[in-house]
């Protein structure tokens, strides 16, 4: 029991600190009054993702991940809203937002209504909540072979690559005690993922050594 609720504390500190990554980019749209070269998409899939593992953290009674979910989400929005307030492209976005509202309130009822069993409820959407989470792991592969191919790193950055191999190792670890696989293996994407850039900053390092910002990937 010692374990689990240090391995709790861990997954907690580590997710809201890879959360809170995107601070900066909140800080560059305050200084800059612009959402320039600021992706919102993560901001917006982020935030669905956090909904998704809080109904299924609410179902489970596993108060890490509600606590974790809830602030995440709370963080999301908080990056939403401020990137509407300084885009000049809000009438797309709140399109896309619509359609994120309705997917949310489209599982909430099918889940609340159409699927009344708790354990098939835990299944589909801890299936489904695996499958969102592994996609937005994998998303920025693209990205990596671009990397390898320009030998260019400044578009990768270092403190959210490292926060997020300890936020999916604490997470892979947490579902082993728990013996949940739909928290294991969705998470175990982002161990890897963040082992291939800690080698990309180790081979590149020398090239980009002149280059000492970072721009933040979004994961």
């Amino acid at each position: 029991m010692e374990l689990l609720q240090l391995l709790s504390w861990a997954c907690i500190v580590f997710t809201i600190g890879m959360f809170s990554t995107g601070l900066s980019d909140l800080k560059k749209m305050r200084e800059s009054k612009s959402s320039d070269n600021i992706q919102f998409l993560p901001f917006l899939t982020t935030c669905l993702n956090n909904f998704g593992w809080l109904f299924y953290g609410l179902l489970k009674s596993d108060q890490t991940i509600i606590l974790v979910n809830t602030i995440g989400a709370l963080l999301q929005i908080l990056y939403i809203v401020m990137y509407l307030t300084y885009t000049d492209k809000r009438r797309r976005l709140m399109s896309q937002i619509f359609t994120a509202v309705m997917v949310l309130l489209g599982g909430w009822l099918y889940f609340s209504t159409i699927l009344t069993d708790k354990e098939a409820q835990l299944s589909q959407l801890g299936l489904t909540c695996s499958a969102v989470t592994v996609s937005m792991y994998l998303s920025p592969l693209t990205d990596l072979v671009r990397i390898v191919r320009s030998r260019d790193i400044k578009c990768l950055s270092f403190p959210l690559t490292i926060a997020t191999f300890f936020t999916s190792t604490s997470w892979v670890l947490y579902g082993q005690q728990l013996n949940d696989y739909y928290i294991v293996v969705p998470n175990t994407p982002g161990i890897i993922t963040s082992v291939i850039r800690l080698y990309l900053f180790w081979k590149f390092s020398s090239v980009n050594q002149n280059s000492p910002s970072y721009k933040p990937l979004h994961t």
